[in-house]
């Protein structure tokens, strides 16, 4: 707890020093592999993303044992390739998964300090401009495609005359 310090000062220390010591003995260790490193990343990617694939499909299986996790693993995976095939951001849908929870549980924890009034999300100046840059955010690409669009309309109706 927050007395660990007081309490048990010993143990707050031998842990500070156990990692000092895993970290130097980290860079020992790591220092000679780095050229080892470096040609693994040379590998073609036919050869890289299989092992990568074996390697993930093992420790996840090994953490848990459970066939459910391995499938949801290949799923993200299918997802993941989809959508690099279909040429759309990985990134958004990391942040989204990583960040969606705590989100989420904030989103909620307000609304029952409001008792489910929605207007919490608005009633302070920086919230409601934090909340409407972020409509905005998300509308500004609708924007620019009905622009190009209205564009490329005109252009077809000059081009027909």
């Amino acid at each position: 707890g927050p007395l660990l310090i007081q309490e048990h000062p010993d143990l707050f220390w031998g842990l500070v020093a156990s990692m000092y010591i895993g970290n130097i003995m980290l860079l020992v260790l790591n220092m000679p592999l780095v050229p080892l490193f470096a040609q693994i990343l040379k590998l073609p990617v036919h050869v890289l993303y299989p092992i990568i694939f074996g390697v993930s499909l093992v420790g996840v299986y090994s953490v848990s044992s459970s066939l459910f996790d391995v499938s949801l693993l290949m799923a993200f995976g299918l997802l993941g390739y989809l959508m690099r095939k279909l040429d759309y951001p990985t990134a958004p849908l990391i942040l989204g998964l990583v960040l969606g929870d705590g989100m989420e549980r904030a989103l909620r924890q307000s609304l029952m300090m409001s008792q489910g009034d929605l207007s919490i999300l608005v009633n302070r100046p920086i919230s409601a401009v934090m909340l409407a840059l972020a409509v905005l955010m998300l509308l500004l690409p609708l924007f620019g495609k009905m622009n190009r669009w209205r564009i490329q309309a005109l252009e077809q109706s000059e081009g027909e005359s």
